[in-house]
């Protein structure tokens, strides 16, 4: 018992000690950093206020409240605001503007996109119209030129407040060319699945949903196909007039190789407007699109179009785009040899990088320089141009379509039929002169 007792003397010490500590611990307050509620003018105040009058001290202090946040310093409100920044100048706004990204030692130039060429990120949560129509393409196993080409006017084509002047663009015979041009994030490979045969009435039947006033039908290049998908083409197109034959239907398809007879194929389907897209001037062809692609293969599409089906009874159509280095006087050509084939519509759209992997931009091209090259393709007698930083292929083709390509031409009929009846009338007028001269 003795030698027991010792260990537990010297523990005792010890024991006494840390409770000690425990216990002055828990009866003070634990510290935190305060949020001043008052200004330091009132601070300093109240201070000497508390130094003068003692008893009054403990009712002048600032009332707190704990936090955990370490800095106990609050910036005023005004301080999240943005700014009402004045409005930039001309020379300003359209000026470059370069940053360094990466990390040190392999940091790399960029290019920032202009003002002109931000939209805003579309939402399913709140836009009914764009939540339905991209439901539906699931539901339906559909796909889209939109989504597939990162297209930026998406949220504006599918989520528009008017759904009969809404544009879709469909992206038949699946979402993998067989081409690889240098511009396009579409995926590529040389063996693609084969063909959905349910495909032209889906596409149909979507349509018939929507309630649209024109679609755009494309498709990824398939030259692992014997026909190119032509007859693939036609029959969705005759499936859409027949499900609502007041739908406007544009196709936007590719060369089949130069295979002419696929191309009346799909120009004798009932469509209205046979597009099809030389995309740059014939000296950036090679270096833009696939090798298989040109720019005199091309004219001879829509030139062939015309030959079908009559100058003036089908609308033909073409896109080219700017910013990838090409030259005034090459515009000019790429105009001067679409007018020759009759082309009836053309766009100007910026080239926009859609990855790393793809041709970089040469140039981002301001909103007036795409103003002057639409007053001068309606100068050189296109039906309609639709010029602009944001402008694709179809962008708002319905719109565009509608309002300045088929008012322009029944503007063109009535006046023809109204000189018609003038010279008729004229002609009656003449008539009677002359039996009243012979009666006299």
């Amino acid at each position: 018992m003795m030698a027991s007792s010792v260990p537990i003397q010297r523990m005792q010490g010890p024991l006494r000690r840390s409770l000690a500590r425990a216990a002055q611990i828990s009866s003070s307050s634990r510290s935190y950093a305060t949020i001043p509620t008052s200004s330091p003018s009132s601070e300093s105040q109240s201070t000497t206020e508390s130094s003068s009058t003692p008893s009054a001290s403990s009712s002048s202090k600032p009332v707190t409240r704990p936090t955990y946040f370490k800095d106990s310093t609050v910036a005023p409100f005004s301080e999240f605001l943005p700014s009402a920044a004045a409005p930039l100048a001309p020379s300003e706004a359209y000026t470059l503007r370069t940053v360094e990204v990466g990390p040190a030692g392999r940091k790399r130039t960029i290019t920032r996109l202009p003002e002109w060429l931000k939209t805003p990120i579309p939402s399913a949560g709140t836009n009914p119209n764009y939540a339905k129509i991209k439901a539906d393409l699931r539901g339906l196993n559909l796909h889209t030129v939109c989504e597939e080409a990162r297209c930026p006017n998406i949220g504006e084509c599918w989520g528009g407040s008017n759904k009969a002047s809404a544009t879709a663009t469909i992206m038949l015979m699946g979402d993998t060319c067989t081409r690889g041009c240098r511009f396009c994030s579409v995926k590529t490979n040389r063996n693609p699945a084969p063909l959905d045969p349910h495909e032209p009435e889906n596409t149909a039947e979507a349509l018939a949903r929507w309630g649209l006033g024109y679609v755009v039908l494309t498709s990824v290049d398939r030259d692992d196909l014997a026909d190119g998908g032509a007859n693939h083409f036609a029959e969705t197109i005759r499936r859409i007039k027949h499900k609502k034959p007041t739908l406007l239907v544009e196709a936007l398809t590719g060369d089949f190789m130069g295979d002419l007879d696929q191309v009346r194929i799909v120009a004798e389907s009932g469509l209205d407007v046979y597009a099809h897209n030389v995309e740059t001037t014939e000296g950036l062809t090679p270096y833009v699109r696939d090798r298989r692609a040109t720019f005199r293969q091309s004219l001879k599409v829509l030139e062939h179009v015309k030959a079908v089906k009559g100058k003036d009874n089908i609308i033909t159509k073409t896109s080219i785009m700017l910013g990838l280095g090409e030259t005034d006087e090459e515009l000019w050509e790429t105009l001067r040899e679409l007018r020759k084939v009759d082309v009836d519509v053309v766009t100007f759209g910026q080239y926009m990088r859609p990855t790393k992997r793809h041709l970089k931009v040469e140039k981002y091209v301001t909103p007036e320089q795409f103003e002057l090259w639409r007053q001068r393709a309606l100068d050189m007698g296109f039906l309609f141009c639709a010029s602009g930083p944001l402008v694709r292929s179809s962008y708002k083709a319905g719109e565009a379509f509608i309002e300045n390509v088929l008012k322009k031409r029944a503007g063109q009929q009535k006046s023809s039929l109204s000189s018609e009846s003038a010279l008729g009338q004229a002609a009656m007028a003449a008539e009677e002169t002359m039996s009243r001269d012979s009666s006299l």
